[in-house]
């Protein structure tokens, strides 16, 4: 299979890397030279495909197209070009189009009739503040009273969404399929920095079987009410025993899909080209009990350690994959020898979450031995455990 994924930053990264590891020829197209995932593919393309009227000399060969962008232009010049070609596209624009508006995204679990945090102005402080387009923790703010509110936000001005502050731990999970068979995937636990931005996710879940049925549950349904065809993914926060849905996306998410592969060996986008190259779907279980996986992002300067959101590796340079990491199982990072600032994604791996914590913790120490690291730093968001129990 060759595949051609289009955008260069951490949906790219895990993009790639999953192919890759899937066994397929990877090429990656940016307008930018020297993104995270040029280091990860077997063919690096520089192409705006917003502004390209010929991408076939970008994706020359391709079986595949997978989107790892949100640009509404660059969407649209893929959807033609993938059309006229009868190249598939392993994406889905009506659901995402809905997923990618925060506001339509509250309408369809209103409709569903899941749980999710009240709005604003029916909810006490504190609130959060997050704007209805794009996803992930960009422009995500928490007031704690009604003074400290901004006047654009308080107005509803159709660009923001306020609702309740929830503390609780946060639990994502992936759902596969098109009308008719929607496969939940595996629940993964995540850890958020201060900013709210995911720092490190954990596997298999500490979830109690019950709550895992309700959360496969509800992912299924949200899917069906999108009429969905490919793949999304729903994150959430437990409290008071109740999952309470944060938001979804519609599209190929970064870190959760390499954690599931490493914990349960499903990959999830090679499901992801049987579906749209093949017209088929592998509904069998996993045939082994799932690994424990801690997989985080870490950034290195002199002196100091600390685990941080993943905009640590958004910004980083062109990433590789290191095996056998200062013990880790694999890192995704730009580290090389002599150089004082680098960032990696790493990957440690047991017999059960506990075992694949107290490996890391080692591994962390080795790194900071070698490194001379007496700094370390590994703060959490306001509200949300640390992410580290077993």
């Amino acid at each position: 299979m060759r595949v051609g994924v289009i955008g260069g930053k951490l949906q790219g990264v895990e993009a790639a890397y999953l192919a890759r590891k899937a066994g397929w020829h990877v090429t990656v197209v940016d307008r930018r030279v020297n993104v995270p995932a040029a280091g990860l593919c077997d063919r690096f393309a520089q192409w705006d495909v917003s502004a390209a009227n010929d991408l076939g000399r970008a994706l020359d060969g391709v079986d595949l197209v997978i989107p790892a962008l949100e640009n509404d232009a660059a969407l649209a010049c893929l959807i033609r070009w993938t059309r006229d070609n009868k190249i598939p596209f392993a994406f889905d624009p009506a659901a995402f189009g809905i997923s990618s508006s925060k506001i339509e995204s509250n309408r369809l679990f209103a409709r569903a009739g899941v749980a999710t945090p009240l709005a604003w102005p029916g909810c006490g402080f504190p609130v959060v503040a997050k704007p209805s387009a794009g996803s992930g923790s960009d422009g995500v703010q928490v007031f704690h009273d009604s003074q400290s509110l901004p006047a654009h936000i308080k107005q509803s001005d159709e660009q923001w969404v306020v609702q309740e502050f929830v503390p609780g731990p946060s639990y994502s999970l992936e759902v596969i399929g098109r009308p008719g068979q929607y496969i939940p995937q595996q629940v993964t636990d995540l850890a958020m920095d201060p900013g709210y931005d995911c720092k490190r996710v954990l596997a298999p879940t500490d979830l109690t079987h019950t709550l895992v049925r309700d959360f496969e549950q509800i992912a299924v349904t949200l899917a069906g009410e999108l009429d969905l065809k490919g793949l999304m993914d729903v994150e959430a926060v437990l409290h008071q025993d109740t999952l309470k849905i944060l938001e979804i996306d519609a599209r190929l998410p970064s870190q959760t899909p390499t954690a599931v592969y490493w914990s349960r060996n499903i990959n999830l986008v090679e499901l992801l080209g049987d579906l749209f190259v093949e017209g088929t779907l592998n509904d069998q279980p996993a045939a082994h009990p799932p690994r424990g996986v801690v997989y985080e992002h870490i950034n290195v300067l002199p002196g100091l350690l600390e685990t941080a959101g993943e905009h640590i590796m958004s910004g980083a340079d062109a990433l590789r994959v290191h095996e056998d990491f200062f013990g880790a199982e694999e890192a995704i990072t730009n580290y090389a020898p002599g150089r004082q600032a680098w960032a990696a994604t790493l990957i440690v791996c047991g017999k059960n979450r506990k075992a694949a914590w107290e490996k890391r913790n080692r591994v962390v120490a080795k790194i900071r031995e070698r490194f001379e690291l007496t700094l370390y730093r590994d703060a959490t968001a306001v509200g949300q455990s640390r992410g580290d129990s077993v």
